[in-house]
């Protein structure tokens, strides 16, 4: 076992193998991470793994050309092969159906998972999401386009949350590290090139088909969100019949970070519905 945290378990999806953390017993709930770079389903729910594993089987995996999961040259990182690897990794785990949680770029697959596989998702949890059509904020043109360096990880970060003093100099210095990890810089370059308003419109789906979604669905997003703007959840919660919104003041794009505990909590109550 490695010492590493982010790096769990393996198993083989289609033509690679896939990292991934299973945490604890019940119902199966997916959690995909976000697209920054470095980024490792770890580093995006290490803080709400612990809790929600108390009552359900939490699974979050490394996506395609992201963290540990194994890379294959020559692979096209489009939604379509993302939803491909999801649905993968759920045969591969033997589960038909699970609660879905998607985090920015996260919340995009999922929506895109619901629409194509309908009866593989059950709720739909969509936190920050991207999915449908907004104009390329400078903050996620920051993001997608980050070279790196200490600096440009600090920057960056501090894009992410409202609150400045969630972002530390060592917190930078290690996502710096885990960002120039082998084969990390090279894959995250070929997969959100310039201009990059084409990988919004690339991760949207069209709104007909968000409107056909009947699962039950909570949204949720800071209002400071300077990488993914909040017209997008409002967008999702106009378009989606069986949703609910919940909008967080004095909160960037970390929600699951910065509102940690009403994150957990919010989350548990939406599961628990009828």
């Amino acid at each position: 076992m490695s010492s590493n945290p982010e790096i769990a378990n393996t198993i083989q999806t289609g033509a690679f193998k896939t990292n991934y953390h299973d945490v604890g017993q019940g119902e199966p709930l997916f959690l995909i991470h976000g697209s920054g770079p470095g980024v490792t389903a770890w580093a995006n729910w290490r803080l709400v793994i612990p809790a929600l594993a108390e009552q359900y089987r939490v699974i979050a995996p490394d996506m395609a050309g992201f963290g540990y999961t194994e890379r294959v040259d020559s692979y096209h990182y489009t939604m379509d092969n993302w939803v491909r690897h999801a649905i993968e990794l759920m045969d591969a785990l033997g589960i038909e159906k699970t609660h879905m949680v998607g985090n920015s770029f996260g919340g995009a697959l999922a929506i895109a998972l619901a629409i194509r596989h309908p009866e593989r998702v059950d709720k739909l949890i969509l936190m920050g999401a991207a999915g449908v059509n907004f104009e390329l904020t400078p903050g996620l043109d920051q993001v997608w386009g980050y070279e790196p360096s200490v600096e440009n990880m600090r920057s960056m970060m501090d894009l992410f949350a409202y609150d400045r003093s969630l972002v530390s100099n060592e917190l930078a210095q290690l996502r710096y590290e885990a960002s120039i990890q082998p084969g990390f810089q090279e894959t995250f370059s070929q997969m959100f090139p310039p201009p990059r308003q084409r990988s919004v419109e690339a991760l949207a789906s069209k709104p007909q088909d968000i409107k056909a979604i009947k699962h039950e669905t909570l949204i949720l997003h800071g209002r400071e969100d300077l990488v993914v703007p909040p017209v997008t959840s409002t967008t999702l919660f106009e378009l989606i019949p069986n949703s609910q919104l919940h909008m967080f003041g004095r909160c960037g794009h970390w929600t699951q970070i910065e509102h940690n505990a009403r994150f957990i909590e919010l989350l548990k109550n939406f599961l628990r519905e009828a």
